[in-house]
């Protein structure tokens, strides 16, 4: 199952089908539902295991009765705007850390937290700030927890996650090398994480290692990797992180890059995964009038 945020009704749920988006109000009218209809509302309150077994059961066949929207004519937020935390992992492609001349962890993943200010949703503009001259942008695979999660093993690690996601992040990066204490502040400026336009249901996903994910500009593949070749792997980021602090549902971890590309103003910057729609935002330089 696919869901998102859709902008026009005040960011709530829908189910995507193909070109087709049924907001889940929509559903609750029409069907006698009573689903949240928030998407962090859903997974918060434990309701998407129930969502999506009727919609793997009954639900695609009684989505007929609903009034659809088409899914060309909507505007897709961020899936939500509060998560209690946002886990990225750096370095974590061992072909990433040498485009940065660093040698990538090998022991514990290299993990930095981002405040949810720093959220914005596809279409949106990334503004490189006033205090860099050398910001990139990241593509990654969204890991979205589903369940309250604390000391799990990688084995049970999928059954804590609600779902996976595209995720573009960005990094000042000339902040950052100036000091890596300085890690932090250059991953928090306002627009530096977006993510959605879908999350996608783990049972959509046969084999979440054989994804590859993609950093695109302006339409040109930049780097390209399969999460195979992560040096710590989705199951192995959830299971080491809930045992540094209980993961709470909504909470994301964005797994890692495979490679990071200096964005300009104008530009236009894309994550693409397989079977995924694709995430794209545009480029304003804050420095440029």
């Amino acid at each position: 199952m696919r869901l998102a945020s859709i902008k026009e009704h005040n960011e709530k749920a829908a189910i995507i089908v193909g070109e087709k988006v049924y907001l889940v109000e929509s559903v609750n009218k029409k069907l006698g539902k009573e689903w949240s209809t928030n998407l962090f509302n859903l997974i918060k309150k434990g309701e998407l295991d129930s969502l999506r077994d009727w919609y793997q059961a009954e639900g695609k066949n009684e989505l007929e009765n609903v009034e659809a929207l088409n899914g060309n004519d909507v505007t897709y937020g961020p899936l939500y705007r509060h998560p209690r935390k946002i886990w990225g992992i750096g370095l974590n492609y061992v072909e990433h850390a040498s485009d940065l001349s660093e040698k990538a962890p090998n022991t514990e993943p290299a993990s930095f937290m981002k405040p949810d200010t720093t959220i914005i949703g596809p279409n949106d503009t990334i503004n490189v700030p006033h205090q860099s001259e050398r910001t990139t942008a990241e593509s990654e695979l969204g890991i979205i927890i589903g369940k309250e999660c604390k000391d799990v093993s990688e084995e049970a690690a999928i059954n804590y996650v609600a779902g996976y996601t595209t995720i573009i992040d960005m990094t000042a990066e000339d902040i950052l090398q100036k000091n890596p204490r300085y890690l932090t502040r250059s991953k928090s400026f306002d627009t530096f994480f977006s993510f959605g336009p879908e999350l996608v249901t783990t049972d959509e996903v046969e084999d979440v290692n054989a994804l590859e994910v993609s950093t695109v500009i302006n339409g040109e593949l930049h780097r390209k990797n399969v999460v195979s070749n992560m040096t710590f792997t989705p199951w192995n980021l959830v299971s080491f992180h809930s045992k540094v602090m209980t993961l709470l549902p909504g909470d994301i971890i964005s797994t890692g890059t495979p490679g990071a590309v200096v964005i300009r103003d104008g530009d236009v910057v894309a994550c693409e995964i397989d079977g995924f729609t694709t995430l794209s935002n545009t480029v304003k330089d804050l420095k440029v009038k």
